[in-house]
């Protein structure tokens, strides 16, 4: 589909008309991109389609067995500011997409504290964590009107905004730094059943050479980060899956828990039953 911009655009056209009136799509809206180039020129047409602002970036893993295919480890795909929810205590509900895909990720969530140099595109992960305002713990929720998005493959979860439905903001981490030298840890429960733990530092592949990736990527883009973003670095206790009406905590030790359920998404991609 290289050089195709009308079945980009129409691409574009039927994500955000599915996100918009909680529809489910049977299958990929057209022919699935062979290469990520392709993909993200989808979602730039969809971030141009969306109503409102960019707030933020997640950030996730191309599957290892398409790593040397692609030629790529990671992907990104946008937060839009309707999405972001703000974790006090209570449990957040978040929507979902009826018969869509659904998921719940423990991050680690930088906020940008100054604007990335708009010709810099290439990144240490020294040079990432110089651009880093703070560090709160959360909550990405997956989702895409494609129920099967994982299963084909990472040109498709980018194609649809990353997979990504948004991010519940966690309190942020006093002293992140020293933290994140020593190692953080977090668990995640659905239900009361724990289905994952796992952690982050400062070691290499870790969430500062993401955020160098997102950083250089984005600048590629024409899109560098910008200050007061929100960068919700990967997945730490893995991708699991939510349904409708199911709850979830994520326990960060030493930082809170974070409480959220999962509803039914309603039309205009903005709200829930």
């Amino acid at each position: 589909m290289a050089g195709d911009t009308q079945q980009t655009r129409a691409i574009a056209g039927a994500f955000v008309a599915a996100r918009q009136e909680a529809r489910a799509l049977d299958g990929f809206p057209g022919v699935q991109p062979a290469v990520l180039a392709d993909s993200y020129k989808i979602q730039d047409e969809a971030i141009a389609l969306w109503p409102t602002e960019v707030v933020g970036w997640k950030i996730g893993r191309v599957q290892p067995h398409q790593v040397e295919a692609l030629g790529a480890e990671r992907l990104a795909g946008p937060i839009f500011e309707e999405n972001v929810w703000v974790a006090n205590g209570a449990a957040v509900n978040f929507p979902v997409f009826d018969k869509g895909f659904a998921a719940v990720e423990a991050e680690y969530v930088f906020r940008v504290g100054k604007d990335a140099p708009a010709d810099k595109t290439e990144w240490s992960a020294a040079e990432a964590a110089a651009l880093i305002g703070a560090m709160h713990v959360g909550v990405e929720t997956a989702g895409s009107p494609l129920a099967t998005i994982n299963d084909l493959g990472a040109t498709v979860v980018v194609a649809d905004f990353g997979n990504n439905h948004g991010l519940i903001l966690g309190p942020e981490v006093a002293d992140w730094r020293a933290k994140l030298a020593k190692g953080v840890t977090c668990e995640t429960f659905i239900e009361g059943q724990s289905v994952g733990a796992g952690g982050a530092s400062d070691a290499p592949d870790g969430p500062l050479d993401a955020l160098a990736f997102l950083a250089g990527h984005l600048a590629q883009r024409g899109k560098p980060l910008r200050a007061g973003q929100l960068v919700s670095t990967g997945a730490v206790t893995g991708v699991h899956d939510i349904r409708i009406g199911q709850h979830s905590r994520v326990s960060f030790n030493g930082s809170g828990d974070i409480l959220c359920t999962a509803v039914k998404a309603v039309g205009n991609g903005r709200g829930f039953s």
